[in-house]
């Protein structure tokens, strides 16, 4: 019977295919620490997403108010650039009326002064008769200062008024609707200046909700977060300062 020989293996040998214990640990150690990088990227996303998400809402809610508050701006200074224009019209037209008055009043006091000389001219006649004649001849409101001048005794007394149109008493209807016109002509301008006023900062406030629109629109173009968020606030602000603005404005 042949001798069996047994060969045995070396100490440190491993047998095929045992896993080595070191490696088997480092794998199960690099497991969970993959897992964790991954959940970590992953909630780092999530918060990236919901940033830019309220980021978005935030602008989009700007840029509808802007919207609208921008056609309104404009939509005011077109009616106040309107109420400027009717109401400068108006004050030309009363001032066109005052001139027609006055020349009016102008025309009847003259004609009332040469019936005044041509009066003294017969009174120093001793033509009382055709004294008369230009006495009626005078207009109602001159007639009745004549009568008053006559009561300061003019003839006689120096210091009474050289005639009856510096008389207290007379009273030009014609000049006096002249005075009233051009004083509701300088109202009526003043108003249709403030119009303009008006208009004007209507205008200011259209420009600068443009300007919210412009840099919104840069803002959204912005990857980094600090660089997006201080340029939307400074749009936020911007429209803020201009709606206070606006809403403290006249309404035409």
């Amino acid at each position: 019977m042949p001798e069996e020989m047994s060969a045995e293996a070396p100490p440190g040998a491993a047998e095929p295919g045992a896993a080595e214990p070191g490696a088997a640990g480092a794998a199960a150690t690099a497991e969970p620490g993959a897992a964790a990088a991954a959940a970590a990227a992953e909630g780092e996303r999530r918060r990236k997403r919901r940033w830019e998400t309220f980021v978005e809402v935030i602008e989009v809610i700007v840029l509808a108010i802007v919207a609208v508050a921008t056609s309104w701006t404009g939509y005011s200074a077109a009616r106040w650039d309107g109420q400027q224009s009717l109401l400068y019209g108006h004050a030309s037209a009363d001032r066109f009326k005052a001139d027609a008055a006055s020349t009016r009043g102008g025309q009847e006091l003259v004609a009332d002064s040469s019936m005044f000389t041509a009066y003294l001219q017969a009174h120093a006649a001793g033509d009382t008769r055709l004294a008369a004649v230009y006495v009626r001849r005078f207009t109602p409101d001159y007639r009745a200062a004549f009568a008053a001048w006559l009561t300061t005794s003019p003839f006689t007394n120096p210091a009474a008024p050289a005639g009856p149109g510096y008389m207290p008493q007379y009273h030009n209807p014609y000049l006096d609707a002249a005075a009233r016109l051009n004083a509701t002509a300088a109202a009526t301008f003043d108003q249709g200046t403030a119009a303009r006023d008006n208009a004007e900062r209507y205008v200011r406030d259209t420009v600068l909700f443009a300007t919210v629109l412009f840099v919104v629109a840069v803002a959204q173009r912005f990857k980094v977060r600090a660089v997006r968020v201080t340029t939307t606030a400074i749009a936020l602000g911007l429209a803020c300062y201009t709606t206070v603005a606006m809403l403290t404005l006249p309404r035409a």
